[in-house]
């Protein structure tokens, strides 16, 4: 997409936990895992063990076991004799990510508003309100992040925790596609809309609630533009070409 990629600086993201021997390992993942998600570190950014190890104060072991965990959830790559990346979703992995969600968000929805409760409400207009302040001052990468959190906290209220595992997956995957395709503030969800979803919930509204969701993702979809830029293909000839007439314009 012609992007800068990140460089790797997470010296600032070394918690007291990761310095003092702590649950190392899990709060090395935690980090990383942030970074990827909250798209500090872009899709294509390379990983280096040796780099990561003297960041976190860890063992490049220690590192590798991180990044196999991530490349489980499909969140970094890793490629024989070429070493880990931060994943790039395919158009299709975008396309498929986004219909799991709709089928699991859609189909929670009827549950999610018989067990919502006014504390559980409240805590989502929390996060609608700090995803309007992130709006507001022009922060994406803030803005993405809790409207990824508001989808998740949302199917918690449900109390399957199955699903809500399920869909906080797919939310990070779709973090991913959003750094990959979309424009500047594709794939944040405006807060009025947020605000509408909640107020269907409070209304006992299930199936208005449901159909609510499957028009939201997909805008959210639409927002984000689903199409691979193939590199342009080199013509030799021509290159040759034109810095042979350069240099007979210099002589």
């Amino acid at each position: 997409m012609g992007k800068k990629r990140s460089s790797i600086d997470l010296g600032a993201m070394q918690g007291e936990d990761v310095m003092s021997g702590n649950g190392r390992d899990e709060a090395v993942y935690r980090n990383l895992y942030a970074a990827i998600v909250e798209n500090h570190l872009e899709p294509g950014t390379k990983l280096p063990e040796d780099t990561l190890a003297e960041a976190f104060g860890v063992s490049r072991t220690s590192i590798r076991k991180v990044l196999q965990r991530l490349a489980h959830e499909r969140l970094v790559d890793i490629r024989l004799n070429r070493g880990a990346t931060v994943a790039q979703p395919t158009v299709k992995e975008a396309r498929d990510i986004f219909a799991a969600r709709r089928i699991v968000e859609c189909g929670v929805m009827a549950l999610v508003v018989a067990k919502a409760t006014p504390a559980g409400l409240d805590a989502l207009r929390d996060i609608v309100r700090r995803e309007h302040e992130a709006e507001a001052r022009g922060d994406r990468r803030e803005a993405i992040y809790l409207s990824g959190e508001f989808h998740v906290a949302l199917s918690r209220v449900s109390e399957n925790e199955a699903v809500a595992e399920i869909l906080a997956g797919l939310v990070s995957r779709s973090s991913l596609v959003i750094s990959t395709y979309g424009a500047p503030m594709a794939g944040s969800c405006r807060h009025s809309e947020h605000d509408a979803v909640l107020e269907l919930i409070a209304a006992g509204d299930a199936e208005g609630a449901r159909t609510w969701m499957e028009r939201h993702l997909k805008d959210v979809e639409r927002t984000v533009v689903l199409v691979e830029e193939e590199p342009s293909a080199l013509d030799l000839r021509k290159i040759l070409d034109e810095v042979a007439r350069r240099h007979r314009g210099e002589d």
